[in-house]
């Protein structure tokens, strides 16, 4: 999962690679982030971009890197193209393995 809905904006999680929704891991994802989240206030710093009619940012929860949260649970991948590879060390073996990293990655 990679993108999150914050007051009625979907955000696409900068740098992150997570499965498709069509996909058991995708519906995992989608169910830990709505875990982790819930109840939380988020917050996001938009970089400016857009994307499928989404903005680009990274997310925090309690001072805590959204994205990074998920790919170190093991529900997505680093997008080093937008990442820069900051996130390449919280993979986890289980989800390289699972998770079918995007061409564009």
């Amino acid at each position: 999962m990679d993108t999150i809905v914050v007051q009625g904006v979907a955000v696409r999680l900068n740098g992150v690679d997570g499965p498709e929704l069509s996909t058991s891991a995708g519906m995992a994802a989608k169910q830990w982030m709505a875990d982790h989240l819930r109840g939380k206030t988020v917050t996001c710093k938009l970089n400016g971009e857009r994307t499928y009619d989404r903005w680009v940012g990274v997310c925090y929860v309690d001072g805590e890197d959204i994205g990074a949260a998920s790919i170190a649970a093991g529900h997505a991948l680093d997008c080093r193209r937008y990442s820069g590879g900051r996130y390449r060390r919280l993979e986890t073996p289980e989800a390289r393995a699972r998770i079918v990293r995007a061409g564009y990655c």
